[in-house]
């Protein structure tokens, strides 16, 4: 279990490169003055960063294999996790949806400083963007896990990778899901935090099971 700054960093940085520590680097810079003008993380994790929110959402890149795009992360806000997974897999195809205006022109503007081309942000509620085939699918603080799976249905597949961190709630949200597809779903505890869970699937969700 990540119990430090420290550990964090050093966690992150055995999953990807210096280049993409660099880049994270510059992200949490960002986020630290971007803060002060609108409350994209609570301030009192601004010390905590790296454990709380950079490894956090690295984490997801053990939970998904092969971890290839596209990634679809909704609710991006902050941009966590989908700004942390292009900055460290820039092989990856990563489309983040936004629909809040002054978090568009955030994640906007972090794309460009970052220089992450293989990222774009769709500006718009999940429902009106054009489907695609999501390989992967990631959601934080998004909605409730039912809804959440029945909006971006759509996007998936039957080699879709669904990894949704749930927090305290996790277990409890899968015994709530159909009990026919129940089984798409287990937990996994988070490595940040131990009484956090992500729900980890595959397959295709459909609106109407």
């Amino acid at each position: 279990m990540i119990a430090s700054e420290d550990e964090a960093r050093a966690y992150v940085a055995r999953l990807s490169d210096r280049f993409a520590l660099d880049r994270l680097d510059m992200l949490v810079r960002e986020l630290s003055v971007e803060n002060q003008r609108q409350n994209l993380i609570a301030r009192a994790t601004l010390p905590m960063v790296w454990r709380r929110h950079i490894a956090d959402s690295a984490q997801l890149l053990e939970l998904c294999e092969p971890c290839d795009g596209p990634w679809l992360d909704l609710g991006s806000g902050a941009g966590f996790p989908g700004l942390v997974i292009a900055a460290m897999r820039p092989d990856l195809s990563v489309v983040l949806v936004e629909s809040r205006r002054r978090r568009i022109e955030w994640l906007e503007a972090v794309i460009a400083n970052l220089g992450l081309e293989n990222c774009r942000v769709e500006g718009q509620r999940l429902e009106n963007v054009t489907p695609f085939e999501a390989r992967i699918i990631s959601a934080r603080a998004f909605a409730p896990l039912d809804r959440l799976l029945t909006l971006s249905a759509p996007f998936s597949t039957s080699s879709t990778h669904w990894v949704l961190p749930k927090g305290r709630s996790a277990a409890h949200e899968v015994a709530g899901l159909p009990k026919n597809r129940r089984a798409m779903f287990h937990v996994e505890q988070s490595v940040t935090d131990p009484e956090a869970g992500i729900v980890v699937g595959r397959g295709e969700w459909s609106a109407k099971a």
